[in-house]
Order: C-alpha cells, then structure tokens, then sequence
C-alpha cells in the first residue's frame, strides 16, 4: 500500500488550513486574553519574561486544530472520543490561565478528560517486547490513565522559555507523523500533520520575544492530544518499536518531568510543587540567552525523534548510539560550561578584591597626602 498524490495534496491542504487558521486566530486570541485578564505577570524568577505577557494562545491552536480535523479526517468513535477530551482538557487549561486552578483541581481534570477517549476505546492494551505480547487486560485502563496524564504534564512542565514546548511539541508530532508514513497510516499521518500545521501557525508569536503565551490551554491541550495520537499510530503497532518508540519521541519533556519530580521528592517537597531546576533554567544559569537555550533543546529533541524513526526502521544499533553520543557530548559541555562558570566567579572575586584593595590604597594615600600638607 503506497500514499497516492491525491491523499499527499488532501494533507497539505489540511496542514496549510490549520496553520492559516491559528495564525490568523492569535491576534484575536491575545485581545480575547488581555480583555479576561488572562495575563502572565513576571513575580519570580522562575519566570523569564521581564513585561506581563497575555496567556490564553494555546486556544488559537485548539480552534484550528480541532476544526480541520472536523473538516479533513473521516470521524468516527476514536477520533470523536479523542476531540470531545480535547475540549474538555483545553477548557481545563483556559481556565487555570484566567483564573489560576489549584494543582490539585488540574490533575482531577486531567484525569477526567483522560477517561473520555479511554471509553472511546483508545487503550494501551499490549506492548511487543522481543516478539513476545503482553497483555494487560484490567490495567490497560489505568495504564492508558496514566500515560495520557503523564505526557500532558510533561509538555506542561516544559514551557518555560519563549516557543519552547510549542516548538518540540512540533518536533514530536512531526517524529509521530514519519512514523505514520513509515507504517503507511494516512489517518493518523494527516492528523498529526495538523498539529503541526496548527503548532507553526502560532509559534511566530510565541518565539522570543513571545508577544503571547499558549499557556495551560495550549501546553495541556498540545501534550493530551499527542499521547492519544500515540496510542492511536504508535503503541497500535504490532512491533517492539510500538513500546520504545512513543519514550524516544517524547524523551526531552518526559525526561525533564522525571528529574523534577525526583528531584523534588528527594527535597522533601511536593512533586507538584514549582521550582526553578528544570533543563531550560540550567541553560539559562549556565550563561545561554533564551534562543540559544530553545535551540539546544529543539535539537536534543529532534535527535530524539531521529532515533525514534531509526528504531521504526530496526536501526537499533544506529538510534542507539545516537542517543549515547548526544548524551556523552552533553555531559561534557556541561562540565566545560560549569568549569568555565567558576573560573570566571572565582576570577570575578579575584578582580574585585584587587579592585577593593586598590580602593584602600588609594584611600591610604589621599590621607598621608593631606597629613603631609
């Protein structure tokens, strides 16, 4: 089975309409959120934005993603389960962004709107591990709960610099799309495709400097809608890649996520509870700009994506030693960045003690002038 031209002209137009469309629905979007008082205001210094900055942009791109699936996809129970949870779970982000929800209220919303394209009949009700399937029968519910969950917070956690989680959600979704191609899904193929389309008609408002946010709306809506289209395109495939290739997509964010939680676990302090440590922040603490710091993470997430296509292809051995190349070259930048950090502290200390000292001396010396005098 081949993809014809008349199927590949059906995607571009779908891509162009729902870019077209989130483009032109931001502007309107931004006044909607100044109007709601749905507005970012910089009180920390987790926040890296300087000016209050409008929220609420993740709308245009649920508008425009949800319309042209309506108008482009052959709906049926899935793909209906997989909006109606859709609405639900960007209503839930709107109003955190006009409002600002508790933690705790998120989460059972989350959770809510994961159960809508669960009773759909989108599970995760097997993997293919080395030829063998397991099933997991009563689980497949909670396991599918929790997957959804998991990745809409990861993408969540993740927006914290100008375009940042819109631009890998992009990475992600275009990585899911090959992977439909490669399998030859061309419903699942053209509904990724229009995220993307819906993902890059608002990112020139979101990059640095953003003139809007996507905020909750955007950033619960973008991770909810890409782990049900994972379990629809990906985990569906009767392979070993099906159970690798979904953590290799999304492997910046989820790995992000873990390290936070961890991280705040082994601090003591609630899992949910925001704080300042996540991979954005320690670019920007290592002395990165916010486009350099974006840039890095695109690239470590589209490497990401690389391998994740490279195992749909059984390249194992080559998706393999991507990740373990990226990760060892990492490691030592890191260490040559920190290095670099302290000396230039440790120099910076040395400079102003002389420059103290200097101070002194020319204070000694004034004094012993007009002693003399």
């Amino acid at each position: 089975m081949t993809v014809s031209v008349h199927e590949l002209i059906y995607a571009v137009l779908a891509i162009l309409l729902s870019g077209l469309m989130a483009f032109l629905l931001t502007p309107l979007v931004r006044v909607l959120a100044f109007r709601l008082k749905a507005i970012d205001i910089p009180k920390d210094d987790r926040r890296m934005h300087k000016k209050p900055t409008p929220r609420l942009g993740g709308l245009a791109i649920f508008l425009a993603f949800t319309v042209t699936v309506l108008l482009f996809c052959n709906i049926d129970v899935k793909i209906i389960g997989m909006l109606c949870g859709g609405v639900l779970i960007a209503l839930i982000g709107a109003l955190d962004d006009i409002y600002r929800l508790s933690p705790m209220v998120k989460l059972i919303g989350q959770i809510v709107a994961s159960f809508v394209p669960v009773l759909c009949g989108i599970t995760i009700d097997h993997i293919n591990l080395f030829g063998r399937y397991y099933h997991f029968g009563i689980f497949a519910i909670p396991i599918t709960v929790i997957w959804i969950v998991a990745l809409t917070n990861a993408i969540n956690l993740v927006d914290g610099l100008d375009g940042l989680a819109c631009g890998i959600s992009t990475i992600s979704a275009i990585s899911i799309m090959v992977f439909a191609i490669l399998e030859v899904d061309l419903s699942i193929a053209t509904i990724v495709a229009i995220l993307v389309g819906a993902c890059l008609g608002f990112l020139p408002y979101n990059r640095h400097p953003a003139s809007i946010f996507m905020g909750d709306t955007g950033a619960l809506f973008l991770g909810y809608t890409l782990s049900v289209i994972s379990i629809l395109g990906v985990f569906k495939v009767n392979a070993f890649v099906s159970f690798v290739t979904p953590f290799l997509i999304f492997g910046l964010p989820l790995l992000d996520t873990a390290t936070a939680m961890l991280r705040r676990v082994l601090h003591g302090v609630s899992p949910f509870h925001a704080d300042r440590g996540h991979f954005h922040h320690k670019l920007i603490d290592l002395g990165f700009n916010q486009k350099q710091a974006v840039t890095i993470l695109y690239s470590i997430s589209a490497i990401f994506g690389i391998s994740a296509v490279l195992f749909t292809a059984e390249r194992f051995i080559a998706a393999i030693l991507i990740i373990v190349i990226t990760f060892v070259i990492g490691y030592l930048n890191y260490r040559n960045l920190v290095g670099g950090k302290q000396i230039r502290e440790q120099m910076g200390l040395r400079l102003k003690t002389v420059e103290l000292d200097g101070a002194k001396n020319d204070d000694k010396q004034v004094k012993n002038e007009g002693e003399e005098k």
